[in-house]
């Protein structure tokens, strides 16, 4: 199916690695100009080298921490200097680790909040204005299961998931009039087949006791005996919805929330 991507421009953030590096290659695939917004560095730039070795220059790289307003500033300004418009956000950069409320540290909260929560309302704010002006855009953030029935260990990034997808909503009916749909996708637990290309981010790269269940097999099977599909999900699972959204194929589809997640929540 011809999905009508071809050179549209879309800022994927934390697109260098897990579920945004799948984004990211999928849409590139479909002919779209990516630009990588990310902070680890050599990680995205060498996705974007590996992407452009096919034979088209359409992937770029912009390092960004979505936590910081400037940044983001940069980075609009950057892509629209480059190509002149942005027909697609995908705020899909976060960060969590697992563990209890009352045992976490502040610094953890304030991270989790400044990714999770400020990090799309700095790139909506930036980027829509844009698209306002010519009545066209798709902004898609990757929510999580956790905001939609909390979960163990993952009180305050459900907080920020729950957040993201209450402003989407918002945003939906104020944009609407302007030609602009927003939604959410919601992964639950979805980790890379290759460790390698977990992330900087990634839970299996903390050394917190609480997240050797990522990487403990007997741990895992226990763990996806709460999806009804008996697996996790892994980053390709999430492309094929986002690559829909992205498209005018689902033009009256706006303030929406799909779980895409094995049936852990209906």
């Amino acid at each position: 199916m011809d999905l009508g991507l071809q050179g549209k421009t879309a800022v994927i953030t934390g697109g260098a690695s897990n579920i945004g590096k799948a984004i990211t290659v999928g849409l590139f695939e479909e002919g779209v100009n990516v630009v990588i917004a990310d902070v680890d560095g050599p990680q995205a730039e060498r996705v974007a080298a590996d992407l452009n070795a096919t034979g088209r220059e359409g992937a770029f790289f912009v390092k960004t921490d979505v936590g910081k307003r400037d940044q983001v500033e940069n980075l609009t300004k950057w892509t629209l200097e480059k190509f002149g418009q942005i027909d697609i956000l995908v705020n899909n950069a976060g960060w969590t680790a697992n563990e209890y409320f009352m045992k976490k540290p502040y610094s953890d909260f304030e991270r989790e909040i400044e990714l999770n929560l400020w990090g799309p309302i700095h790139c909506i704010r930036a980027m829509a204005p844009s698209m306002i002006e010519r009545s066209y855009g798709k902004i898609i953030t990757i929510g999580s299961d956790a905001g939609r029935v909390g979960e163990f260990k993952e009180a305050v990034y459900g907080a920020c998931k729950g957040g993201v997808i209450a402003l989407s909503k918002a945003l939906a009916r104020e944009f609407g009039r302007s030609g602009i749909n927003l939604n959410v996708v919601c992964p639950g637990l979805t980790l890379p087949d290759d460790p390698d290309d977990a992330g900087i981010n990634s839970l299996w790269h903390s050394d917190s006791p609480q997240n050797k269940i990522f990487r403990d097999e007997e741990t895992m099977k226990k763990v996806v005996r709460h999806y009804p599909l008996r697996r996790h999900g892994v980053p390709d699972d999430l492309v094929p919805m986002v690559l829909l959204l992205a498209s005018d194929l689902t033009s009256y589809v706006t303030g929406q929330t799909i779980s895409v997640s094995g049936g852990y929540a209906m």
